[in-house]
């Protein structure tokens, strides 16, 4: 019911900045957490930040003073901006949306992010 479209994702230098868009659309009643994931070649699939119901926030503590995730209820939007970007940021950023606790989440397709100089 719930699809998830992520955007947002390019090329940029270390030292930028991107902001990331985790787009819901379908039969939205209420989505418990929101968590942005990554993945880089060759590595495990990492948490990077969350945001519970309520506004509560978490961090990877790689991504701590750098990265901020927030909730745009009015557009089914969440974002995760990213600032101060290094090299080991490159990876592919998937977000994905938990409706009721201990129910398997919904995933989007992911975007790219390449930090590069």
């Amino acid at each position: 019911q719930v699809q998830l479209v992520e955007s947002g994702g390019g090329v940029v230098q270390p030292g930028g900045s991107l902001r990331l868009s985790c787009a819901a659309s379908g039969s939205i009643f209420t989505i418990y957490a929101v968590g942005w994931y990554r993945q880089a070649p060759g590595k495990q699939r990492e948490l990077v930040a969350t945001i519970i119901s309520g506004g509560r926030t978490t961090y990877a503590n790689a991504v701590k003073g750098r990265f901020t995730i927030s909730r745009d209820n009015a557009k089914n939007t969440v974002y995760l901006q990213m600032n101060s970007l290094k090299l080991g940021d490159t990876a592919v950023y998937c977000c994905n949306a938990v409706q009721r606790v201990g129910a398997p989440p919904i995933w989007g397709q992911g975007t790219q992010v390449t930090v590069s100089s």
